[in-house]
């Protein structure tokens, strides 16, 4: 399980109960046992440093012989209104890096469209259900941005060339291509703290996002923990 900041972590880590163990991992990275099979960690702001010290956590446990079956990326979101009101969680069912490409004369090209990469994941269509189903989780598109929306004309942008994005945040991109690259499954889910936009710190509800992250992951944790990536699609 993947978190941006230990207040995601700790988050998710109410919903098991006890005290997670921790386990160094990096020097400025430690590994939370939480539940029987669950491992939490903080990976950090943006999608970059969160591959690196996701990558670091599958490599450990590849060569302990005890690889994960699935790598979950939580946390809180801004919501594209009015498909995904503060307060609502959300499940991608496609996680997409919206601003890897190039500007052009002729507005923004996704890295695909230029010959190389890849810029979306698709989670296990029955674990988005699954997980749906369970949380009351709104499915969509999460996007991964570098830099945090902060006006109208961006957020209609992205919409735009995005029809489907319900979310956006920061690191599920990297997150991603960390688990594919040791071929594992990979999950995004969010709580919305505050609208896409511009920024109005006043209509931030961080605490109780949070809060909706760990009634979300009560209800989840069945779920995570039965799930086995060779029963499903």
């Amino acid at each position: 399980m993947a978190t941006a900041v230990p207040a995601e972590r700790d988050a998710v880590a109410r919903a098991w109960p006890g005290q997670p163990a921790p386990r160094p991992l990096l020097p400025d990275a430690t590994l939370h046992r939480a539940g029987e099979a669950c491992d939490l960690l903080a990976a950090g702001v943006g999608p970059a440093l969160a591959a690196a010290r996701v990558s670091a956590a599958l490599t450990a446990a590849a060569l302990r012989g005890e690889p994960y079956g699935l790598v979950v990326s939580a946390g809180i979101a801004g919501g594209f209104a009015p498909a995904a009101p503060v307060g609502s969680l959300v499940v991608a069912d496609e996680i997409t890096a919206a601003d890897l490409g190039a500007e052009t004369a002729d507005g923004f090209l996704p890295v695909t469209e230029l010959g190389f990469g890849a810029v979306t994941h698709r989670p296990p269509e029955s674990l988005v259900r699954e997980t749906a189903a369970a949380t009351g989780a709104r499915s969509g598109v999460v996007l991964t941005v570098s830099t945090v929306t902060g006006t109208a004309a961006r957020a209609t942008a992205l919409r735009a060339r995005h029809p489907r994005a319900l979310a956006e945040a920061m690191e599920g991109f990297g997150v991603a291509e960390a688990a594919a690259a040791h071929g594992t499954a990979v999950l995004e889910i969010r709580a919305v703290s505050n609208p896409v936009g511009p920024r109005d710190r006043a209509a931030w509800r961080i605490g109780e996002a949070l809060d909706a992250l760990t009634v979300a992951f009560g209800k989840l944790a069945p779920v995570l923990e039965s799930w086995k990536a060779h029963d499903h699609d």
